[in-house]
């Protein structure tokens, strides 16, 4: 298991992006121009490494296809520029946060007190429970 200080980086010609026209309010302008950035990167293709890109096909994330092609779509800001930029930003954060590799778990034993505790607490409630019980009356 490898830890990596560094953040993983997209390679440019990797990812694949197209202007689209954004969405939602914005008068004529948002008609006119085509600002909204479409991302599409393949995670198979691409230069990942083979761990990161399976913790990436392993999340159970809408914006990746059955086929592992993460699709992002930016619209946030007025410029192509802007949405580009962020879009590549989104990738880049996307794929850092399944770079390092998840904690594996170490279970634990109760301590000899936790165990203590719980059985006085179960013969407790069995004893309030047993005072619930019909009572039977003997003649």
């Amino acid at each position: 298991m490898t830890v990596n200080a560094e953040p993983l980086h997209v390679r440019e010609d990797e990812v694949e992006l197209s202007a689209i026209r954004a969405q939602g309010a914005g008068g004529q302008n948002v008609n006119k121009v085509s600002s909204a950035i479409h991302l599409r990167f393949d995670i198979a293709a691409s230069s990942l490494p083979d761990d990161v890109k399976e913790r990436l096909l392993a999340l159970h994330d809408s914006r990746i296809t059955k086929d592992g092609i993460l699709v992002l779509k930016a619209q946030q800001h007025r410029t192509q520029e802007m949405n580009r930029f962020d879009a590549l930003i989104r990738l880049h954060e996307l794929v850092n946060s399944v770079a390092q590799p998840p904690k594996t778990r170490k279970p634990t034993k109760p301590t000899r007190a936790s165990v203590r505790r719980v059985r006085q607490a179960k013969t407790q409630r069995s004893e309030v429970k047993a005072t619930r019980a019909r009572v039977l009356h003997e003649h």
